[in-house]
């Protein structure tokens, strides 16, 4: 891992985390939670089975990764997320519906995928990450090109890579360096952006935006080639 991105792409904060969240990152944990340990994850064998594959990294509430979960249940459905209550919430809600085909890993993205196999994931989703909107903290946006690499490696050929940002100049930003990365298509038109996918509800960071009078900007990827 370059020193460069040893720089966090997030801060964790003591924000407010419920009982309820609280007990199910104790009790849940074992069923739904994968251990980061910096080795390679057998996702056949977390899942206990082998299948198509979603990945969300940095899924908040986990309001989408549970509704794919219980629409698809014949996906698998990875989702990091560094947040502690927002794991929690999306445990309780996979444990109320039986979603045997959600597992977490509570950890920086950056190093989770560098134990993941490559061509495992048919989806990738990055919904709303922070856009670090000062110039001066830009270093630390998540999307830049050495990730995007090591995305690009862990979809499987034909798979594809979705994105979305309330900001205009995070948006060109991550369409630039995903336009750079030469295993990488995109679906957009001649704008450069994609409709919403109809699978995506608004978010609360979208209505957020909305409020504030951002435009939303969808990218998507998909992977060239074998």
């Amino acid at each position: 891992m370059t020193e460069q991105r040893r720089i966090r792409s997030f801060v964790l904060r003591g924000g407010r985390i419920t009982v309820a969240q609280e007990r199910a990152l104790g009790e849940l944990w074992p069923t739904f939670g994968l251990e980061y340990a910096g080795r390679p994850l057998d996702l056949d064998a977390a899942f206990g089975r082998c299948a198509a594959r979603t990945l969300e990294i940095g899924f908040g509430t986990g309001e989408l990764l549970a509704q794919l979960a219980r629409t698809h249940p014949e996906i698998d459905h990875l989702g990091i997320e560094v947040h502690r209550s927002g794991v929690g919430r999306l445990m309780l809600e996979a444990q109320q519906y039986s979603l045997s085909n959600v597992r977490i890993v509570c950890h920086d993205a950056v190093e989770v995928l560098e134990s993941l196999p490559a061509a495992s994931f048919d989806l990738i989703l990055i919904f709303f990450p922070d856009p670090w909107h000062k110039k001066r903290h830009h270093k630390r946006r998540l999307i830049e090109p050495g990730f995007v690499a090591r995305l690009a490696e862990v979809l499987r050929p034909a798979g594809v890579l979705r994105l979305a940002t309330d900001w205009q100049d995070y948006a060109v930003q991550m369409r630039e360096v995903c336009e750079g990365c030469t295993r990488l298509e995109s679906l957009a038109d001649a704008g450069g952006y994609v409709a919403r996918p109809d699978f995506r509800p608004p978010t609360r960071f979208e209505r957020r935006g909305e409020r504030l009078g951002h435009a939303v900007f969808d990218l998507a990827f998909v992977k060239r080639g074998p």
